[in-house]
């Protein structure tokens, strides 16, 4: 299966030895691999992948991280979403991390599917032992990695952190990711897995509910408010209020303090022409010579275009013609012979397109189209009893003649309407072109008649409806508005309809009934409908009506200052007038939100999970470590690192202090301190820890993992007493002496030394670039935890 991706592949995948480990922040956002002792990852792309469809072939990709958007073009992309391996952090679609993993070893260089270096990976705390067992089993069968050690990534952001002297040996990792949040103890540094707390809120969370918030606030730009833009807007502009309460206070008054932390996100949006500034006269010139070139060249295409349709029509009557005469005058066994070099059958259909094609050809030159029927070529055997007379035809004859009449009426008619409809097309034309070119010879006096025919057809219909509506009369009082009864709302051709039913109902049983002797007599039911209670006699208030329209569309058109006021006794009201969209109306803007959504890590229940916030999770983890003693509880809580992707929003360390001061005794020292960097600092001490000579004893194999079986892996674990020796240098000398260094600050005169402390540099033997891990005293089981910062380690670098 293809892949497509715009990361770069690395190049001395080969340079590395087999027994150098490949270490791999398996993280829910963002997957992230590279080589042990090595400062930042290789190869770092979105932990999802996506399989959308070629639109010709139909054959199917697989994208893994972040797609193209150039990839619209060619795939169809809206059929299938983004895929992630997780399920709430654990791994549980291991089909799709294979596809994560084949990527992820393909970019780092490897040329074939076998893996032949030990591999680290890392899984959140309290993994299911399926889910580890599978990841093992995958690693294995599919890769063929000689062995494989698994690690949490919130404990070795800590550890890196602890060597690098920011966090103490006792404390409490909070790590807050893209799925979920978990806070681990440490004591005497090693983690406390006993007391760990876990709540399913993170990153992913907070950047949906804030997509639904905008999507609910701005439903006009749903399309523009992406997941990518959404979480761009997160990283940027949201943060953790000190007091929830108060800063919603504080935007509910809307003053200026609140005004201030309001954030624009100004879309594109292009003026429009009343906006924009009055163009001088030359600019008007210049547009106006433009579009008399372009009106210029249409012109000669459609006429060029009409010269070339003239000439076809002409010479397909004249070879038709031609066609007609030999087969007028050939005898009848030689038509079909003559007929089948052409696309004719019949004679009559040769007479049928020469009809057609004149039709076709005067339209064409401009001259008025006769009404000419169509010569159906059956016409003969369609209609053939018409002029046969009635008393040469049976019973069923004359019912089929009937059929045949009615038939034929019902085309003609058709035919006679559809002239009709043409010629007032026509009419319409010219009168639209007689009316252009009064406006152009005098476009002041044009606009002045307009706008008294748009004065004059308003009164006359207006009087009209009000004549309709009142009847014409007042029944004595001035006030139209005066009748409450029910005969003063009813118009004109109503109460006609009301005195007719109430004189049919007095005259019923009285006298001799004489009535339908007289033809006129049966319009009595037609005025005495329903249907005619809104009809008119007189058509004319339709045409008044349709007139009034068509002159105020076309004022509308050309004053831009008419407006349209419709009368307080028109019946229908006018459509509403919409404003031009303005710059405003493309922001975006960002208020109570900025704080709203980081909110949910506090208070989970804003979204309707029912769990702790990350204040109480501190507190409870802490209460599960009851036997260490008060003296350990305010140690752990001396040295509380923020470690995670969803630790980034400002003001988290000061609300998170203030909720656990608000739990803990009062005088308990509280220091809350901020990873190095919370996004890498997990693979950073992964790497530094698979770079320890110790890390091949923490490793097992693949015979390990059948021999001992699934069960086995529920108490796996890194060992305890495992130490990380951080630092890069660029001989082993360097290293070497740095490791001398500690081991003296720490024992003293029973220090054991590569070195004496008088020996010069130059004497040292080792000056190839190793690894520093590998040339480290192997008989040396002395536990080193520098205290000095891995800067300090750099500035050997080069001497």
């Amino acid at each position: 299966m293809p892949f497509i991706s715009k990361i770069q592949r690395q190049s001395d995948y080969s340079a590395f030895p087999s027994r150098h480990p490949i270490v791999i922040d398996n993280g829910g956002s963002y997957f992230r691999i590279g080589w042990a002792g090595e400062s930042d990852p290789r190869v770092i792309f979105r932990n999802i992948i996506q399989r959308p469809r070629h639109k010709i072939t139909g054959e199917t990709i697989t994208v893994v991280g972040d797609h193209n958007p150039a990839l619209l073009k060619y795939f169809d992309c809206t059929r299938t979403g983004p895929r992630s391996a997780f399920d709430n952090n654990v791994v549980y679609q291991f089909e799709i991390m294979e596809y994560i993993l084949d990527f992820g070893f393909d970019r780092l260089g490897a040329d074939q599917s076998q893996i032949d270096h030990p591999v680290l990976i890392t899984e959140c705390a309290c993994n299911p032992v399926q889910s580890r067992s599978k990841m093992a089993e995958l690693l294995f069968e599919s890769y063929g990695v000689p062995s494989v050690a698994f690690g949490v990534d919130a404990a070795f952001s800590y550890k890196y952190n602890q060597q690098l002297g920011i966090c103490n040996n006792d404390g409490l990792a909070m790590c807050s990711g893209f799925n979920t949040t978990h806070v681990i103890p440490f004591i005497n540094g090693e983690p406390v897995y006993e007391a760990c707390k876990r709540t399913n809120v993170g990153g992913y969370h907070v950047t949906d509910y804030l997509k639904q918030l905008l999507s609910l606030k701005y439903p006009h730009h749903i399309s523009k408010l992406t997941w990518e833009k959404v979480e761009d807007l997160k990283m940027e502009h949201c943060y953790i209020a000190t007091d929830y309460e108060s800063e919603v206070q504080l935007f509910q008054k809307g003053d200026k303090e609140a005004e201030e932390k309001i954030r624009c996100w100004q879309l594109p949006w292009t003026p429009s022409l009343s906006e924009e500034t009055t163009p001088s006269e030359e600019e008007i010139a210049r547009k106006a010579a433009l579009k008399e070139k372009q009106g210029q060249r249409l012109r000669e295409m459609a006429e060029a275009k009409r010269f070339n349709r003239i000439n076809d029509l002409e010479n397909e009557i004249r070879d038709s013609e031609i066609l007609l005469q030999r087969l007028r005058h050939a005898e009848e066994d030689d038509i079909p012979s003559i007929l089948a070099k052409t696309k004719y059958t019949s004679k009559l259909e040769v007479e049928s397109a020469i009809a057609k094609a004149t039709q076709s050809l005067r339209k064409a030159k401009g001259e008025p189209v006769e009404s000419v029927e169509k010569t159906d070529p059956s016409a003969t055997e369609k209609y053939n009893l018409i002029n046969v007379p009635d008393e040469a035809l049976t019973p069923e004859q004359l019912k089929q003649k009937r059929k045949q009449l009615f038939i034929k009426s019902t085309s003609e008619a058709r035919q006679q309407k559809k002239q009709k409809q043409l010629e007032e097309e026509l009419e319409r034309e010219r009168q639209k072109k007689l009316e252009e070119e009064k406006r152009q010879e005098n476009p002041e006096q044009y606009l002045e008649d307009l706008r008294a025919k748009h004065r004059d057809l308003s009164e006359k219909v207006d009087q009209r409806k009000r004549l309709k509506t009142n009847g014409g009369h007042t029944n004595g009082n001035n006030n139209s508005s005066g009748g409450v009864g029910r005969g003063e709302r009813l118009n004109s051709s109503q109460r006609e309809r009301m005195r007719l039913l109430t004189t049919a109902a007095f005259d019923r049983g009285k006298g001799e009934d004489t009535f339908g002797m007289k033809d006129e007599d049966w319009q009595l039911y037609k005025l005495m409908s329903r249907d005619n209670d809104d009809d008119d006699d007189d058509d004319h208030p339709d045409l008044d009506e349709a007139e009034l329209a068509r002159v105020t569309s076309r004022l509308r058109e050309i004053d831009p200052t008419f407006i349209f006021k419709a009368e307080s006794g028109t019946s229908t009201a006018e459509a509403p007038r919409f404003r031009p969209l303005t710059k405003e109306d493309f922001q975006i803007m960002l208020g109570v939100e900025r704080f709203r959504c980081p909110e949910i890590l506090f208070h989970p229940s804003l979204i309707g999970i029912e769990q702790l916030g990350l204040d109480e999770m501190a507190g409870k983890s802490i209460q599960g470590l009851l036997d260490k003693g008060r003296a350990s509880e305010e140690r752990i809580t001396n040295s509380i690192l923020l470690t995670g992707g969803s630790c980034l929003f400002p003001g988290l360390s000061e609300r998170l202090e203030a909720g656990i001061r608000m739990i803990r005794p009062s005088g308990t020292p509280i220091r809350i301190i901020k990873a190095s960097n919370p996004i890498f600092d997990a693979w950073r001490g992964a790497a530094a820890y698979a770079a320890a000579m110790q890390f091949p004893q923490q490793t097992f194999s693949k015979m390990d993992y059948y021999e001992k079986g699934e069960d086995w892996l529920k108490g796996y674990q890194l060992r305890k007493g495992v130490r990380v020796w951080f630092g890069t240098f660029n001989t082993a000398e360097e290293a070497v002496r740095a490791y001398d260094t500690e081991v003296r600050r720490i024992r003293g005169k029973k220090a054991k030394v590569n070195f004496p402390e008088d020996t010069p540099v130059s004497a040292s033997k080792h000056a190839s670039k190793v690894n520093p891990c590998e040339r480290l005293p192997k008989e040396s089981s002395d536990y080193v935890q520098p205290s000095v910062n891995q800067n300090d380690f750099h500035e050997h670098d080069g001497q």
